[in-house]
């Protein structure tokens, strides 16, 4: 028995009812790719100025380490006078030794929270203050040791006023590596 033109019509009329919800849920996702796709373009340029950012503080990281340097040559003619502050450096370098352990523990965390665009987007928002923050920081420790180096020479003279720097240097130290290392790991570039 062939089918009458009603009946063909009934057919097509029940198909579009049923096809009718697909075509609502296919919409919606590509509307959900588009506002993907555009998510994943801002996050691509939020990226590219924070690479920027974090290779400007690269540099400024070199020349600081420069003057470290010098600083520690000057340090070594007075270590005679300053054998006490051994100790001091030994409890540093421990701590190095226990943020070395937290960067591996936020390595971890960095790259589960990666697999997730919503929270990237979070953390590239929360990264945009630390480096921020870095800056300021990067720049109160280049004043830092442009005054530990007028410093000096008074220091050769009177040990114990080394101390008192020393435990400056230490503390702007600490921020330094703790900033540098939590951008480190947030965008995933190493600082140093």
């Amino acid at each position: 028995m062939a089918l009458t033109k009603e009946d063909l019509q009934a057919i097509s009329d029940l198909m579009d009812v049923k096809l009718q919800p697909v075509k609502e849920d296919l919409s919606e996702v590509k509307e959900d790719v588009a506002v993907l796709k555009k998510d994943v373009a801002e996050l691509k340029e939020d990226v590219s100025v924070l690479k920027e950012d974090v290779s400007v503080l690269k540099e400024d990281v070199l020349v600081l380490k420069e003057d470290v340097l010098v600083l520690k040559e000057d340090v070594l003619v007075l270590k005679e006078d300053v054998s006490v502050l051994k100790e001091d450096v030994s409890v540093l370098k421990e701590d190095v030794l226990v943020l070395k352990e937290d960067v591996s523990v936020l390595k971890e965390d960095v790259s589960e929270l990666k697999e997730d665009v919503s929270v990237l987007k979070e953390d590239v928002s929360v990264l945009k203050e630390d480096v921020s923050v870095l800056k300021e920081n990067v720049q109160e420790l280049q004043e830092d040791v442009y005054e530990l180096k007028g410093d000096m020479c008074v220091l050769k003279v009177k040990v114990e006023d080394l101390t008192e720097s020393t435990e400056e240097i230490r503390s702007s130290t600490n921020r330094l590596i703790g900033w540098a290392d939590i951008a480190e790991h947030k965008i995933g570039v190493p600082i140093m």
